[in-house]
Formats: structure tokens, C-alpha cells, sequence
């Protein structure tokens, strides 16, 4: 029986008519994706997905698993947080969906992946998470307090938020909608 960290995000899960609509202009990247609780129910909404992570493991379980049920995921290893940046040209996706993850370098990058009109949905632990006694405890990896927005001033925000959601597992985030301009 998977986790209960294992269950697809509420925000992301929010956000399901915006992320089909993406869809039909082209693959959507879940970046960070680990053992592919985003990939699995994107693919699940007739989405391609690349599943891109540094996890070999993961994502050889993942490639397995969209094999065996027919899922449209591509599974990618790469390290986000690696001097090279990440392996595809600008405006190569329709959506991008992070959870969990913060790389404040990578922000603009992110933003130059969507295509026009593209989709962004961020989701990361902001510095509450630490009164939790759970989670990541580097600053580097926890947003301060309404920083989230500002990562991406070149996209429109449609909706960005703070809040400790009541779980499992509990968790203080921070949760981002943006769309690249067209």
C-alpha cells in the first residue's frame, strides 16, 4: 500500500482541468518528480510526461511501472542542481510541475521551459515546515515567508499561497500557479 507522502498533491490535483488543457499543447515535465507520484497521475490523465529526476532507482521503478500500465511517461536522469542545467531547449513544455523541491537558481530556467501560454504549478516547503520536527531543515531547501512569487517575476501568477496542510503528512507550503506569457 503506497504512503501516505506518496499521494499525488491537493494543488496539483486542483489543478487538473488547467493541466489537460496544457496538455494538448504538448508534454508536461515533472521536474524532481522521485518516485513519480505526479508523472503517474498526470500520464493517468492521458498526459505525456517526462519524469525527470537523479534517482536512478526511482525512476527505473517508474519506467517499469508506465510499461507495464500503458502509462505515457518518459523517465529522464538528470540532476536539476547540476552546473549544466537541465537537458531540453527553451519552450519545450506546455506545463511544468515541481513538488517538493527548491532550487532557487533553477527559477528562471523553469519559467523559460514553458512554451507560450505554458503552465507553471510549484509547490515546496516554506520555513515552517521546521516547527513540524519533519522534513528538510537547510534553509536552502525552505522558502521564507511570500518568497515563492518572487522567483518568477517573468510569469503571470495566477494564484500563489501559504498554509499548513493538514496531511499525512502534515506539511507547511508554499503553492504557486503561473502562466508564461503568450
Amino acid at each position: 500500500m503506497p504512503h501516505e507522502a506518496d499521494a499525488p498533491s491537493p494543488f496539483v490535483r486542483a489543478h487538473e482541468a488547467a493541466l489537460r488543457a496544457a496538455g494538448r499543447q504538448g508534454p508536461v515535465l515533472d521536474l524532481a518528480c522521485g518516485r513519480g507520484r505526479h508523472a503517474r497521475l498526470l500520464a493517468g490523465w492521458g498526459l505525456r510526461v517526462v519524469a525527470l529526476d537523479r534517482d536512478p532507482d526511482a525512476l527505473r521503478a517508474l519506467a517499469a511501472e508506465a510499461r507495464r500500465t500503458g502509462l505515457a511517461i518518459a523517465p529522464l536522469r538528470a540532476d536539476a542542481e547540476a552546473g549544466h542545467g537541465l537537458p531540453f531547449p527553451a519552450a519545450s513544455f506546455a506545463a511544468v510541475v515541481v513538488t517538493r523541491f527548491l532550487f532557487r537558481p533553477l527559477a528562471p530556467v523553469l519559467a523559460a521551459l514553458l512554451r507560450p501560454g505554458g503552465l507553471l504549478l510549484y509547490e515546496t516547503f516554506t520555513n515552517r515546515q521546521r516547527e513540524l520536527g519533519q522534513g528538510p531543515r537547510n534553509p536552502a531547501f525552505l522558502l521564507e515567508p511570500g518568497e515563492l512569487p518572487t522567483l518568477f517575476p517573468q510569469l503571470e501568477i495566477l494564484t500563489a499561497r501559504e498554509e499548513l496542510r493538514a496531511g499525512p503528512p502534515r506539511e507547511w507550503v508554499a503553492s504557486l500557479a503561473a502562466l508564461r506569457p503568450s
